[in-house]
């Protein structure tokens, strides 16, 4: 099911001159355009705005400098070749859409602009990626209902949900700070965190290392166009104050978790590190894979009127297939490859993109170009799909059996952690989200 605005940008007949974007396994072909920000490996330049195409990112402040965009097109590049992007976010949200028109465009096969644009283009294996936007402040929701019983039946097995769950959509306010951009070729290097846990056969809280580090495979959506406080944004207008999607680790401690978060929540649980893919891939680019909003089974209550719409209902949904790979040091040391722990799809949240951003102002909190919103952990209804490994070991207590060999409950000092994502319809070119990885490095000595 299409949300009905597509536009020239996703014909699957268009190609690229840029020859890796037409081979059919690229996470860039022309029908994304994701944008990031990107400087040269062991440069000490400014990070600027670039473009993903194929193996190459089209440099926005060269493109700029050799005149191939014009009218707004020209203006929203300008504003895009920057350090961040939140200026390009925070613009009324056709400025965006113009720069992607103008860009595939000068993109595809037949352009009489390649010549200029070949020569702004940079390839992929030569960049650093920053992160995309200055981020003003964090918030983790809770939205898959798949995870919250999973993990809430572990905890409480005869009452697992909360009687909350199903009518508000569940939040907690992260860490901006400690957000980094890690891909698998240069991922997010983080000490393994310490502080306080509580053992059941403690006779008090002890300090030290995490002993059960953990991932959580989540979607991050990034705020375009922001809202005055004491404002609401209703759920109407609610996507078009969403600039795009990319993938999200919000890595937690579980031990420290499990003592410190009643009664106010996770803090240094969480607040450690969150790991981000650099690319931006927008709402516009995601039309065609756009669904129905979650199916609630019935008997479960519909959302109050300030959380629902029929356009909510109809294409709130997002067909995001994600997927966490493992690269333990072992295999490393052997040349192999990551082996897949799950694999899920975001269209199985309980809760929506327009129902995060109409909760999350409609108490009058002013929402800024560039916030990040996380999705909250996405787990399927199958253990194959469950979106950490707490859910993936029962809490510890079935180790997961890797093809070599080895073992997991939680992760261990020298893993690497991958998150994936794609977006693919009949009908429709695949387009891929890149990764986002993070290695776990030993504790800091205490």
């Amino acid at each position: 099911m299409s949300s009905g605005n597509t536009n020239e940008t996703h014909d699957p007949k268009l190609r690229s001159w840029v020859d890796a974007a037409n081979d059919g396994k690229s996470d860039f072909p022309l029908q994304n355009l994701p944008l990031g920000v990107f400087r040269r490996a062991g440069k000490s330049d400014d990070f600027r705005g670039g473009v993903a195409i194929g193996d190459q990112i089209l440099d926005l402040a060269a493109a700029v400098r050799a005149n191939i965009f014009s009218g707004d097109a020209a203006e929203a590049a300008a504003i895009a070749s920057a350090p961040t992007l939140n200026e390009l976010m925070g613009a009324d949200p056709g400025l965006a859409s113009s720069l992607r028109l103008a860009l595939s465009r000068v993109l595809r096969e037949g352009s009489a602009q390649e010549g200029r644009a070949r020569a702004c283009l940079v390839p992929m294996k030569d960049a650093e990626m920053g992160i995309p936007a200055t981020i003003g402040d964090f918030t983790d929701f809770f939205s898959s209902v798949f995870h919250a019983t999973n993990t809430g039946g572990m905890f409480r097995p005869d009452n697992p949900l909360l009687p909350n769950y199903k009518h508000v959509p569940i939040a907690y306010h992260g860490r901006a700070s400690s957000i980094r951009v890690g891909t698998s070729t240069a991922p997010q290097a983080f000490p393994r965190p310490v502080g306080q846990t509580k053992p059941a056969d403690a006779p008090g809280p002890l300090f030290g290392p995490s002993k059960r580090l953990d991932y959580e495979l989540e979607v991050g959506l990034w705020i375009g166009r922001g809202n005055t406080l004491g404002s609401r944004i209703g759920i109407a207008e609610a996507e078009s104050h969403v600039f795009g999607v990319n993938l999200l680790n919000d890595w937690s401690a579980r031990d420290i978790q499990g003592w410190e978060y009643q009664p106010l929540g996770p803090f240094l649980a969480k607040n450690f590190a969150t790991t981000i893919s650099p690319w931006i891939v927008t709402l516009e680019a995601l039309a065609p894979y756009r669904t129905a909003a979650f199916a609630r089974p019935e008997g479960d209550p519909q959302p109050m009127a300030y959380l629902d719409s029929e356009r909510n209902r109809a294409m709130g949904g997002l067909d995001l297939q994600l997927e966490v790979l493992l690269l333990t040091p072992k295999m490393r040391a052997a040349g192999a490859a990551p082996v897949r722990l799950s694999a899920s799809n975001f269209k199985d949240s309980y809760w929506t993109i327009a129902q995060f951003v109409a909760h999350h102002t409609v108490g009058g909190c002013n929402l800024q170009a560039g916030d990040l919103l996380g999705s909250g952990t996405q787990s399927g209804p199958t253990r194959d799909q469950y979106g950490s490994m707490l859910e993936l070991s029962w809490g510890g207590k079935n180790p997961i059996e890797l093809p070599n060999g080895e073992t997991r409950t939680f992760l261990e000092d020298g893993d690497t952690l991958i998150l994936k994502g794609a977006c693919e319809r009949e009908g429709f070119v695949r387009i891929g989200f890149g990764d986002a990885a993070g290695t776990v490095l030993p504790a800091l000595p205490i």
